[in-house]
């Protein structure tokens, strides 16, 4: 019996040398990879950190130069710690530097909360001087004009107040303005008119009396219908701005007198006009 001729093996390399030949140039490479990271110019490297601390403080809580702290210069080693490193690094510099900061942001805020406070209090005694000055020149006005018995001037350091008597303006339960109070609302028209550069308030007030009438159920809409018409009086006898003047009725609850006597109620029955220093 003939014998069977055997089959001459494939050309080239056997496939277990193919993937061990990939295996040993992985391996170089990593070893390389290693190498390299192992040898860092140092003098570069210090300069960097060098650099780095200066600029952001942020090395300050871990290495600083080749073989120092946890980095050190072994590659293997630095791979092994670099987890420790990465969360050590900079604490220290990051807990100082945001005390420091921290601080020196309170002490700014300290000086610009006193010198905001400083501003404030300037600023209101000059108002303060400056609606003096107006108040005693109105009041001069006022007294040349012999209208010191109906209107009393005051101020403050927003405002300078003109306060109207009520009984004077108005009869009892009334909004319209009495023909004997003309003459002296238009003398205070014109005194508004030198000074219509600055926001004017109109407000009604009485005493607390309660109120029942046809036409006006409460001391709150008669005291509102009150400055109403000295609003609507002097904007057709003087040459006021419409928008520059505002008005509002406060009822009784804003008394400058006791309402415990007839004496503190005829008081606390009026209409004033405040002058806002502009």
């Amino acid at each position: 019996m003939a014998r069977q001729k055997k089959e001459d093996p494939p050309a080239g390399s056997p496939a277990w040398m193919n993937t061990f030949s990939d295996l040993m140039n992985l391996l170089l490479c990593f070893f390389v990879m290693l190498f390299s990271m192992s040898t860092i110019d140092e003098e570069k490297y210090n300069q960097l950190v060098a650099s780095m601390s200066s600029a952001f403080s942020i090395l300050n809580g871990g290495a600083t130069a080749i073989g120092d702290g946890i980095l050190i210069s072994n590659g293997v080693s630095q791979l092994n710690e670099l987890d420790e490193y990465i969360n050590s690094t900079g604490k220290n510099a990051d807990s100082d530097t945001n005390s420091d900061q921290f601080e020196e942001f309170e002490a700014q805020g300290d000086a610009r909360e006193q010198t905001y406070e400083e501003m404030l209090e300037s600023l209101k005694e000059e108002n303060l001087r400056l609606n003096e000055e107006l108040a005693e020149r109105i009041t001069e006005t006022v007294n040349e004009s012999d209208m010191g018995d109906q209107i009393e001037v005051n101020f403050t350091s927003e405002y300078v107040l003109l306060s109207l008597k009520g009984a004077f303006l108005f009869d009892s339960g009334k909004a319209d303005i009495r023909a004997e109070a003309e003459p002296v609302l238009d003398r205070v028209g014109v005194i508004l008119e030198r000074y219509a550069d600055s926001t004017i308030e109109i407000e009604g007030h009485t005493d607390n009396v309660p109120m029942h009438s046809a036409k006006y159920a409460s001391n709150n809409e008669l005291s509102s219908a009150r400055a109403l018409s000295v609003f609507y009086y002097l904007i057709e006898h003087a040459s006021l701005d419409p928008a520059d003047i505002k008005y509002s009725g406060r009822g009784e609850y804003v008394p400058v007198a006791d309402n415990g006597t007839e004496a503190g109620r005829a008081k606390n029955r009026r209409v004033e006009i405040r002058i806002y220093n502009p």
